[in-house]
């Protein structure tokens, strides 16, 4: 922050794809003061999804950082984006956030959505609180609403409020906690009005039941409902705190971003609710001083800066860092961060998200120590599985090192991408969560970079084997004057069972070819296999050099080399050869409802389902496990989303080699590029 401000707390706003959260977010920021007017995301105004690729999507591709003050204390907001395609980017943020506020629609029918981000956060025991956004546009109860998304959370749901009406429309709201009723004032705070006596009963039953659910963490607040002793508010506010701090509760609110209503209500409740960042350090099993580093982001403006969490003690520009090995490191300058703009500052103080200048060695994960003493290591985050993968190449060859440079940079910044050589097709692969994903990352590498790639589809690693066993005679005789070259070769083939690879032995007896070029002959014999009569590598062959001849001026291991290449290519021609497929073992997480409709579509992409069963701890969610041949993979996370409410995801890992069709053989080596 500015140095003035202590002790700022960290609020991750979370949840499903286009419930508003960096709506919400600019709302916060307004009502606090810290923009003078609303950023609308739709207009590119907003503070937040500032880079291009954001706006040009309407929606979050990154991770958002924004900081206010309201009631004279400091907080950090970490907007972290909802597409599936972008969700790995806040997974190291949501770690050192205080509190997680899920933002989700009022549709009941749209509850399930937000199942994948309660079970994440609850398996890294972040409190969290629900904002219902978009309460304008309500048209089912709140009662509703709650009985949908109960199933989903381990914690009770506890509804800190309830609407009032004004025919269809909500037009305020009831605080069950202070008794107190508001309108809404589109632009301007709520205004306080007095209890209808309409809604007595409702509000009267609405806060008992809420008192009931605090009561269960609450002896004493039990026995007084028991005794029909009404509680004080600082008993009610005392229970709220705890037991959101503790994870036994989840409050919800509720508001409109876009009109601004409900949300100073959530600011007091965020104030008032959310966890110190000291409490966030014992979590995270962090003692003393430290700074957690939880990305790397490349800015043009100030370069290289590692985004981290300050705990425990103040961190001046130039301090000294120490990391989990003792090495240590010194700080350059220090950054406060709002959207994409920056701002110098020449002290950070515990509980501020920071951008820390020249720690080069620094990498997302770190946990470094800002006293002169090392930490142990932060326990690793989970890596995102990422199964989208394109085939890239440079435009132009000219831009090949400034590729490899660019793609370092953003692997760096972004935990969901890697890129590398796949040493079976010789393609240059760069591996991401989805579609949506690697297109933001083509569009990044032209506009920071300048480097334009073509891409298409990876080809599919097929190999070859063979059916039966073929005895062949390779020769190579080459006279041109001098030295010729000679070498005679008998070789037996023979295929061996699935997954065995390639066995060479050598029967050879009263040295018809001399030891020391049996090992050429053997080379040979592989350089063949690299590329099969259909033209892909050769897999699970035994071979056996049984006799042959030579000379005694002209045979070379180069001689003996070539012999054994042709003898083996004349070979695998007439020993009945066909192609293989790899198929993948592939594991689908899915909401119940969507279960058939997946299965349908993986037995039309010729998979086979292996069994289907519920996803423990999930409510309504099953795992479906199926074998796929490799080539029905591409577009397979694009066509789950569709059939699934953009719920459904997989994982998918190499499981053996199948024998493909004639029919599909065909088609498969038109389509597919032969590997060079």
């Amino acid at each position: 922050m500015d140095g003035t401000v202590h002790g700022a707390r960290a609020v991750a706003i979370v949840g499903p794809a286009g419930t508003g959260k960096t709506s919400l977010a600019e709302a916060m920021l307004f009502a606090a003061g810290a923009c003078p007017r609303v950023g609308a995301v739709d207009a590119g105004s907003s503070v937040g999804d500032a880079s291009p690729e954001a706006r040009a999507r309407c929606g979050s591709t990154e991770l958002n950082l924004m900081r206010f003050e309201w009631m004279k204390e400091g907080y950090a907001l970490i907007d972290a984006p909802g597409s599936a395609g972008f969700a790995a980017d806040a997974e190291m943020a949501l770690a050192v956030a205080d509190l997680a506020l899920v933002v989700i629609d009022p549709d009941p029918a749209r509850a399930p959505l937000v199942e994948p981000t309660l079970r994440r956060l609850e398996a890294l025991g972040l409190p969290h609180a629900l904002f219902v956004n978009k309460i304008d546009q309500a048209r089912g109860s709140i009662e509703d609403l709650l009985a949908a998304l109960q199933p989903l959370s381990a914690a009770a749901l506890v509804a800190r409020q309830i609407p009032i009406r004004a025919g269809e429309r909500v037009a305020g709201f009831v605080d069950l906690a202070l008794e107190r009723a508001y309108h809404y004032q589109p632009g301007r705070r709520s205004e306080q009005v007095p209890l209808a006596a309409h809604l007595r009963n409702d509000e009267t039953g609405a806060r008992f039941h809420m008192l009931e659910q605090l009561a269960d963490h609450d002896d004493t607040l039990l026995e007084q409902l028991l005794n029909d002793e009404a509680p004080s508010f600082d008993t009610i506010f005392g229970d709220l705190k705890r037991e959101t701090a503790a994870g036994l509760i989840v409050p919800m609110l509720f508001g409109s971003a876009l009109n601004g209503f409900g949300i100073r209500r959530l600011l007091k409740m965020l104030r008032h609710d959310t966890p110190v960042a000291a409490l966030t350090a014992d979590r995270l099993g962090i003692e003393g001083a430290a700074a957690q580093v939880f990305k790397i982001a490349h800015g043009s403006a100030v370069g290289r800066l590692a985004l981290a969490r300050i705990f425990g003690a103040p961190l001046a520009e130039g301090a000294e860092l120490c990391g989990a090995d003792g090495k240590p490191t010194r700080t350059g300058s220090l950054f406060a961060l709002q959207g994409a703009a920056t701002t110098k500052i020449v002290r950070a103080e515990p509980g501020d998200i920071v951008g820390i200048a020249k720690v080069d060695a620094v990498q997302a994960g770190d946990r470094l120590g800002t006293a002169g003493r090392a930490h142990a290591a932060a326990p690793s985050m989970r890596r995102p599985v990422t199964n989208c993968a394109l085939a890239i190449a440079v435009e132009d060859h000219k831009d090949e090192v400034r590729l490899s440079t660019a793609l370092n940079r953003l692997v760096e910044e972004d935990p969901a991408l890697h890129w590398g050589l796949d040493e079976a097709t010789r393609e240059t692969l760069l591996h991401g969560l989805n579609d949506e994903h690697l297109a933001v990352v083509q569009a990044r590498l032209k506009r920071r970079y300048g480097v334009a790639i073509s891409v298409r589809p990876p080809a599919i690693a097929y190999k070859e084997t063979i059916r039966k066993a073929v005895t062949q005679h390779g020769r190579h005789k080459k006279q041109s004057g001098g030295h010729g070259q000679f070498g005679d070769v008998i070789i037996e083939i023979r295929p061996v069972e699935r997954g065995e690879g390639f066995r060479f032995e050598e029967k050879i007896t009263g040295g018809a070819i001399p030891r020391q070029w049996i090992p050429a002959v053997e080379q040979g014999v592989r350089d063949a296999m690299m590329r099969g009569p259909f033209g892909f590598p050769v897999v699970d062959v035994a071979v056996a050099l049984i006799d042959g001849s030579y000379h005694s001026v002209d045979s070379s291991e180069l001689a003996f080399r070539t012999a054994g290449r042709i003898a083996m290519a004349e070979a695998l021609a007439a020993a009945a050869p066909y192609l293989l497929e790899p198929v993948a073992h592939v594991t689908i997480h899915a909401p119940g409802s969507a279960v058939s409709r997946i299965t349908s579509a993986a037995t039309s992409r010729r998979g086979q389902v292996l069994g289907i069963a519920p996803l423990e701890g999930w409510s309504r969610w099953d795992v479906i496990e199926l074998l796929l041949p490799e080539a029905e993979l591409p577009g397979l996370e694009p066509e789950l989303r569709s059939l699934s409410q953009g719920m459904a995801h997989h994982e998918a890992r190499f499981d053996h080699l199948a024998e493909l069709s004639v029919k599909l053989a065909s088609g498969m080596i038109q389509r597919t590029p032969v590997p060079a």
